[in-house]
């Protein structure tokens, strides 16, 4: 395994684990937040409760995008096809299509970075549905005190 590999899984693995804690952290402040309200829940909290979700999302894509363009200022860690050459707003353009999984093709990461682009679409598949999850349940909840 060479430097650029172990920089690749390197910063995967820390993006990864901030990402993670950062949405473990926003679903329980957003939890403590508005999940303790003994009324009806309102227009407000549920807005409230969404525009967090989307607030955390983006800064995850964020943190991903960052991620890939540090990387792509190593050596020989990849870089992304149609996008030639690849800024900061090509990182994080491939972030959010990544992460979203919903990959439209334009563009791709090429070499090391594949490997962070790959663990990035898992990851926001398991984000986007741990936050339907909590959506749910909080809209469960409040509606069965009706």
């Amino acid at each position: 395994m060479t430097s650029t590999h172990l920089w690749v899984a390197g910063v995967t693995l820390l993006v990864t684990a901030l990402s993670v804690a950062l949405h473990y952290e926003g679903l329980l402040w957003m939890a403590r937040r508005f999940g303790s309200r003994r009324t009806p829940i309102r227009r407000h909290v549920m807005l409230a409760i969404i525009t967090g979700l989307v607030a955390l999302h983006v800064t995850e894509i964020g943190l991903y995008g960052l991620g890939l363009w540090l990387l792509l200022q190593w050596p020989d860690s990849g870089g992304i096809a149609g996008a030639d050459p690849a800024g900061l707003a090509d990182a994080l353009y491939l972030s959010a299509v990544s992460y979203s999984t919903v990959g439209f093709g334009d563009v791709a990461p090429i070499g090391g970075i594949r490997f962070l682009a790959a663990t990035e679409s898992l990851i926001g598949l398991m984000m986007i549905t741990w936050s339907a999850s909590f959506t749910y349940l909080e809209m469960s909840r409040h509606w069965r005190r009706r």
